[in-house]
């Protein structure tokens, strides 16, 4: 197996990484500190992969407080577009693959169709923007990458919204969900998985591709099935977006094709629902 190192090691998807690589007995990968592994600090970045010599490299640094970015623009754009490129260039000069992770929200999302990999991108938000500027950044820095973009990414580890649903129908009787948005929700292992998976394809079919779980649901629709699930007792009433006000715009309808993920690699994706009852029984066997 070649080294892997990995960016962002104590994010969700970082902590998904360290358990699904432990699971898989991959012991060629790396998870360093902030202090080691920042990626706005070129210098600590050189001697990092000058030590290390990794063969791959999975960026899951990113800003994605989506409404906090409203009012931080220049600090999501350096983490999510400047840091991307940093790992980019020295990905290069290295000769090490990148795999940047990025997201639906790169989409404007405004005609029910399954989004392909080709398709026009438009953000709507500082979040979305960002992160396609750290696509482009990468694209043009080194042509060894893959750039994986996901969805409503969730896991037992981090903040997320199956953990704030949990949270929140514990507390209280009564929630308004939004049900006029609509996608799918990834599991934080699953993706955390495929990744591997491609790394041990060396299938070098370098470029853009989609990942999240199987299915199409709404967020009023997902949190019915967190309470279901998880047998929380809460009233939910779904509300329209213009009801729910938020900083930041986002996609009415950003439901990704995975036709090309499942072609190039063999993977097999499992349907939402099926790993959000895995995600809430760990999280039931933690508590």
């Amino acid at each position: 197996m070649s080294k892997i190192l990995v960016m962002g090691a104590s994010g969700q998807l970082g902590s998904c990484l360290k358990k699904v690589s432990a699971e898989r007995s991959i012991q060629d990968i790396v998870f360093p500190g902030e202090d080691k592994g920042n990626i706005l600090n070129m210098a600590t970045l050189e001697i990092l992969f000058e030590s290390e010599k990794p063969h791959y490299v999975i960026n899951c640094a990113a800003y994605t407080a989506v409404d906090k970015a409203e009012d931080e623009v220049d600090l999501a754009r350096r983490i999510n577009s400047e840091g991307a490129e940093n790992l980019a260039r020295l990905c290069r000069v290295h000769d090490a693959i990148l795999v940047q992770v990025s997201t639906d929200f790169v989409f404007e999302g405004n005609v029910p169709h399954l989004l392909t990999e080709s398709e026009e991108t438009h953000p709507l938000n500082v979040y979305g923007l960002t992160k396609l500027e750290g696509e482009q950044a990468v694209i043009a820095a080194t042509a060894k990458h893959y750039i994986i973009r996901t969805s409503w990414l969730y896991s037992e580890y981090g903040n997320n919204f199956v953990k704030t649903m949990l949270k929140l129908g514990a507390d209280r009787d009564e929630l308004s969900i939004i049900a006029d948005q609509v996608g799918t929700p990834t599991y934080g292992i699953d993706l955390a998985d495929a990744i591997l998976t491609i790394i041990e394809s060396k299938n070098e079919s370098y470029g853009i591709y989609h990942y999240s779980n199987e299915g199409v649901t709404s967020w009023y629709d997902f949190a019915k099935a967190i309470f279901d699930i998880s047998e929380t007792q809460v009233q939910v009433h779904p509300v329209t977006t213009a009801e729910y006000p938020t900083k930041s715009v986002r996609p009415a309808f950003s439901v990704m094709n995975k036709a090309k993920i499942k072609s190039t690699f063999g993977l097999k994706i499992p349907y939402w629902r099926d790993s959000l009852i895995t995600c809430i029984t760990k999280l039931k066997q933690q508590a």
